[in-house]
């Protein structure tokens, strides 16, 4: 309790210091309450850009502040573009920390000198953020690698202000009467682990393999290769990626790169990972993305940072796959079904006043480009109509909501005339096709075989078994007999379909030729 004290008092001390209380009360209509926090404060010197100062406390205070400004850095549309400017600097120009603790870090991991491990070391930090920072190395053999390393004391920072986040979420959850439905100490939970999961460098290294063997063959997206014996929790090797930043759009159209076709490959790539594989990169700013402009990867994507991902489940993938898809038709009836559906939304929700409500908050941004609505708002909407049905907040999909974001700010910045719905219902309505249509019956019957192959052959003793034993264990029997008949029906279910569809198409194959061979006899 003493520690998390202290932690109150330097937010509160930090500040004070910047004069953030002066930014938050200079909107007021009445300007008396500054004119009194000015005169209790009279001391602080707050002549630099409120943009500047709000970056500095918010380095000052922390990894977790400085991730907070990283996501808002991308929002420009919520906040005035000196504010936006500055906290763009968060993405990849957060203060280094000394050469000669990376150095002692590496050595205490890897358990040899940097001197000893590369042809060459640089110890000037070429990026750093709120986690770590990147010096570039020479493997022995000639390999160019980038070697990232943590920042000392991470962890016992990130646990502190954790701590007071729970306190705040069970105050919420106790004194707001929307704080239960809204789930704020299971939200919390997510992004503590999150943020753990990102101090374990050995874990950023698992998903950025996971990542790349996902992309292996694709033409989208560039991950970089890891080298297994040089990576540890606290420090990582691997591949080195040449690339402009992505926010250094005038660069881009210098070099050739077409910023349309680059907007509309990042949300296929976004799609690809949310909806093919359930595993997507969930820490998509700016700083974490450049475009290669080497002759042989002209214009892909280059991901790094791989600290947070996000996971989703076959229940997740089909919730959200037939939301968007619904939502892109402008089907809000359907979007309100799966609502409830899902669980998410009361049993007892009317469908067609939760129709109504999307309705009202979806349908005037459609046929708009990008530079013309905001997710922001409409999210702001959404959360009042779910607020009005009582629909939960779902803790595994914080991070997806927050890529969302990510997404936004960079299409904003590549193509501002981007329809983003035009976009993505092709890639939507393709996969949709591929997991309900007879393609994906195939996948799931190839994907069960292995299972069916295993159950029937048992099937006889399983049922002989049974019976010979049904008078020792007449309830284990029954029990039993039941999950035997169930399997049964399953299978003969699954392959009566397999008959019937494989012999309607044989059927119709041998139809049409006879059909075709009469039709060349009578014109003949």
């Amino acid at each position: 309790m003493f520690f998390r004290f202290l932690r109150l008092f330097k937010i509160a001390r930090v500040a004070v210091k910047y004069g953030l209380d002066d930014m938050a009360v200079s909107g007021l209509a009445s300007p008396r309450l500054a004119r009194v926090i000015a005169t209790l404060v009279f001391w602080r010197d707050i002549s630099a850009p409120r943009g500047k100062r709000l970056r500095m406390a918010l380095e000052e205070l922390g990894p977790i502040f400085v991730k907070f400004g990283q996501v808002l850095s991308t929002r420009r549309d919520l906040m005035p573009p000196d504010v936006a400017n500055e906290l763009a600097l968060l993405q990849d120009r957060v203060p280094p920390f000394d050469s000669a603790l990376a150095v002692r870090q590496i050595e205490k991991s890897l358990g040899a000198h940097p001197e000893e491990l590369f042809a060459e070391f640089d110890r000037e930090p070429v990026a750093s953020a709120s986690i770590a920072q990147v010096h570039f190395a020479r493997l022995k053999d000639g390999t160019a690698v980038a070697v990232k390393v943590l920042r000392p004391g991470m962890k016992r920072s990130i646990e502190e202000d954790i701590a007071l986040m729970k306190v705040a979420a069970g105050l919420m959850e106790r004194l707001w009467a929307d704080g239960r439905r809204l789930k704020p100490r299971e939200v919390v939970g997510e992004f503590d682990k999150y943020l753990h999961d990102e101090l374990d460098l050995m874990r950023e290294a698992a998903n950025a393999s996971q990542l790349r063997r996902n992309f292996t063959g694709s033409d989208l997206l560039l991950v970089p290769e890891m080298f297994w014996d040089y990576c540890s929790t606290s420090v990582i090797v691997m591949e080195r990626m040449r690339g402009i930043p992505i926010s250094q759009t005038e660069r881009l159209v210098a070099e050739g790169v077409d910023l349309k076709k680059l907007s509309r490959d990042g949300v296929e790539i976004f799609f690809t990972q949310v909806f093919r594989d359930g595993f997507f990169h969930a820490d998509m700013h700016p700083g974490n993305i450049l475009v290669s402009v080497e002759p042989e990867t002209f214009g892909r994507y280059i991901a790094l940072d791989f600290g947070i991902v996000g996971t989703l489940t076959d229940f997740d993938k089909d919730y959200l796959s037939q939301n968007f898809l619904a939502f892109f038709r402008r089907d809000y009836k359907r979007v309100a079904e799966a609502h409830i559906e899902s669980g998410w939304a009361p049993k007892d929700t009317r469908v067609d006043e939760l129709e109504s409500a999307v309705r009202a908050c979806c349908e005037p941004i459609f046929d708009r480009p990008l530079r013309d609505i905001s997710f922001g708002q409409v999210l702001l909407r959404l959360f009042q109509t779910s607020r009005r049905f009582n629909v939960e907040v779902q803790p595994q999909l914080v991070l997806l909501q927050k890529t969302l974001l990510n997404i936004e700010g960079l299409g904003r910045q590549l193509d501002p005339d981007l329809d983003l719905w035009k976009t993505a219902k092709p890639y939507l309505e393709r996969w949709m096709q591929e997991q309900v249509g007879w393609r994906g019956m195939i996948a799931k019957l190839r994907e069960e075989a292995p299972h069916y192959n295993k159950v029937l052959p048992q099937l006889p003793r399983l049922v002989h078994q049974a019976l010979t034993g049904a008078s020792e264990r007449p309830q284990e029997t029954v029990d039993l007999l039941r999950r035997v008949l169930d399997e049964q029906r399953r299978t003969n279910r699954l392959l009566t379909f397999g008959v019937y569809f494989g012999g309607g198409l044989a059927a119709g194959i041998v139809i049409a030729q006879m059909l075709q061979r009469w039709a060349q006899f009578l014109h003949w």
